[in-house]
């Protein structure tokens, strides 16, 4: 028979001190432990890049200052032709947008009556583009007036447009309001 090993007895008061001690070391070990065995921390990550669009400035051409020669000395002028009407000026883009709007407006294509039955008032924000016969190419709402039946119009009314002059821009945003009188 193979010799016991030998035991040690200790006095039961000195049992729980040895056990507290031995669960401290063994919960200390194991918050210590996992910090001592983990890699060196990565350096801090640089903040995320933020970018904004900004509208594009478009850069007016400066104008050169005309110089024009010395004036001649005043010759007596014959007498002067007729006059002619002179030319109607030539109408700008939001001259010509108004306009159309307003033919709308007369011929009842405008304001939508069930709109109007039902008091309804707003400004609604279009955002369209001009292809290059001067026509609305397409058209959506940008800004809404909180009425779906007003924006519809606004947007049928923007795509109404036809023939704007040569200085419309090709893409524009346009205030469309309905108010009641």
């Amino acid at each position: 028979m193979p010799h016991p090993l030998p035991r040690f007895d200790l006095p039961q008061r000195s049992r729980l001190p040895l056990a507290l001690m031995l669960s401290l070391l063994a919960h200390a070990l194991a918050l210590v432990a996992p910090s001592l065995l983990r890699p060196p921390a990565a350096p801090a990550k640089a903040p995320p890049l933020h970018a904004q669009l900004r509208p594009q400035v478009v850069a007016t051409p400066s104008v050169p200052e005309l110089e024009l020669p010395p004036e001649p000395p005043p010759t007596p002028a014959p007498s002067p032709p007729p006059k002619k009407a002179a030319p109607p000026a030539a109408k700008t883009w939001t001259q010509s947008v108004r306009d159309q709007l307003v033919q709308q407006q007369n011929s009842g294509l405008f304001y939508p009556a069930e709109a109007i039955a039902q008091g309804l008032e707003g400004e609604v924000l279009v955002y369209f583009i001009v292809d290059t016969q001067g026509n609305i190419a397409a058209a959506r709402v940008e800004e809404s007036s909180g009425q779906p039946l007003l924006d519809d119009a606004a947007v049928r009314a923007v795509r109404r447009l036809r023939s704007l002059p040569g200085d419309a821009p090709q893409e524009a945003l346009l205030p469309v309001r309905f108010r009641l009188r």
